[in-house]
């Protein structure tokens, strides 16, 4: 079993030997939450990064049974493409999630019919407000850059996006394809719980180093400085 990272303290390292179980087990623990929000409430929300390294969480998660028909699932950000873009986040959580078990969940996209992000913001923002809150979980990948959702260094909005009031914002990273949108970072935080799932060496030392260095790099930010649980998944 590989060593704990070194992060901060309040963070629950959970640690895997092979992807396989490493996505079961998230799976499994996102499935107990979502039970428990729908044995308190009428509905449940769920929030999701895309990406291919989620892929086989997600489809893990849509064999478990629960209520899905009174689970909402959001998005934590999307690239400004048409749904069945093959980058489309909303299109890879359509085809790998919203089957099997969670075929009746709900899913509230990100991208609108506008032209560009920035246009389509407001709507998006009242998309994401619709959304039952707080969101009972947030899963969130990471970067090699050290970005979380679509909050890249390079992006000149990002900063604002760490400190803005609202639910979203339009991002333009300068090494990645596509403009995007995003949940903001204090949107970010009031998840009631946040899973950071990762695999690899390589993303080992990203995040042990997002919050080494100042400023903290975005994932960085959401390790130091969460009130809510925050667990990280690894495996291999």
């Amino acid at each position: 079993m590989s060593s704990p990272m070194k992060l901060p303290a309040a963070v629950q390292q959970h640690l895997y030997p092979d992807a396989d179980t490493g996505a079961q087990a998230l799976a499994d623990a996102v499935a107990g939450l979502l039970r428990e929000a729908l044995s308190a409430r009428p509905q449940a929300s769920l929030m999701l990064s895309g990406g291919k390294s989620p892929i086989p969480f997600f489809q893990k998660l849509s064999r478990l049974k629960l209520d899905w028909s009174r689970v909402v699932v959001g998005m934590v950000d999307d690239r400004w493409v048409a749904p069945d873009h093959a980058d489309s986040n909303e299109r890879l959580l359509r085809e790998h999630l919203l089957k099997n078990e969670a075929a009746g969940a709900r899913l509230v996209p990100l991208k609108n019919a506008h032209a560009e992000p920035e246009q389509g913001v407001a709507e998006a923002e009242a998309a994401v407000a619709a959304i039952p809150r707080p969101f009972d979980a947030l899963v969130l990948g990471v970067g090699d850059d050290g970005h979380t959702a679509s909050l890249f260094p390079c992006a000149d909005e990002t900063a604002a996006a760490m400190v803005s009031t609202q639910l979203v914002a339009a991002t333009r990273p300068q090494t990645a394809p596509h403009a995007r949108i995003t949940l903001t970072f204090p949107a970010i935080l009031t998840a009631r719980a946040i899973f950071v799932a990762i695999n690899g060496d390589s993303k080992r030392a990203v995040i042990e180093r997002a919050v080494a260095v100042q400023p903290p790099l975005p994932i960085g930010e959401v390790l130091l400085n969460s009130t809510a649980p925050v667990h990280v998944y690894w495996s291999p």
